[in-house]
């Protein structure tokens, strides 16, 4: 029997989009519309000024940036029912990353940034979970960080699979399945490894009994065990 997910901050971000979407407001849901995106179009661009919350309809969309040396750089891969662009909350002026669709018919609600401080004015559990989920991405980044500069791929690939698991995993008896809405190419990016690497290392700890995969899934053995 599958049991609620383990960690609430991925289905906090759901919460979220359900308190937040336009369309969910009587004032709006007449009038609003959705922004259609197809794959490769950017909802925004790094450094373009950062004045509106955005909620993910449907699809997926890369969050990211480039160096100065022009390298892209994942920062996060987000799927239907979350949120983005909430640093302008922050006092962010402008974009620091860009985010772009990953799949057709991505379909994304903005909210003004002015429109989303009244209704947290209003709601102070709407805002306590605006301040958490910013809270959470930031330490999320400095984990992603001091992984990239402390530990090996492998290290890297297993730790994000464990996260995968824990942010949004369903027990399945003593095993945890978590959908899987990445490419080995995304985990790659995410990871700061080579697809190829991303391919070995799971074919790897599936010989070895400790995952399972197919397109639409991962099924973790044993969450103590994968280390």
């Amino acid at each position: 029997m599958l049991s609620k997910p383990n960690n609430i901050w991925y289905f906090e971000n759901v919460d979220l989009y359900e308190m937040l979407c336009p369309h969910q407001l009587n004032d709006y849901q007449d009038t609003h519309q959705f922004h259609c995106y197809e794959k490769g179009q950017f909802v925004y661009f790094q450094d373009q000024p950062s004045d509106n919350i955005y909620l993910l309809a449907d699809g997926r969309v890369k969050i990211g940036c480039y160096s100065d040396q022009g390298k892209e750089i994942t920062k996060a891969i987000l799927s239907k029912g979350e949120i983005f662009g909430e640093l302008a909350l922050a006092g962010e002026q402008h974009h620091s990353d860009f985010a772009q669709a990953l799949t057709d018919d991505t379909r994304v609600c903005s909210m003004g940034i002015e429109l989303m401080q009244e209704m947290m004015v209003e709601d102070q559990a709407l805002s306590l979970k605006i301040i958490k989920l910013i809270g959470f991405r930031f330490r999320k980044l400095e984990r992603r960080l001091e992984s990239l500069v402390f530990k090996d791929a492998r290290t890297r690939i297993i730790e994000f699979i464990r996260e995968m698991a824990q942010e949004r995993g369903q027990k399945v008896g003593f095993e945890t399945m978590v959908k899987n809405q990445f490419t080995h190419q995304d985990i790659a990016n995410l990871t700061g490894t080579s697809r190829q690497t991303v391919t070995t290392i799971l074919n790897d700890l599936r010989d070895r009994n400790l995952i399972n995969f197919d397109r639409r899934k991962i099924l973790i053995r044993d969450l103590d065990k994968l280390r």
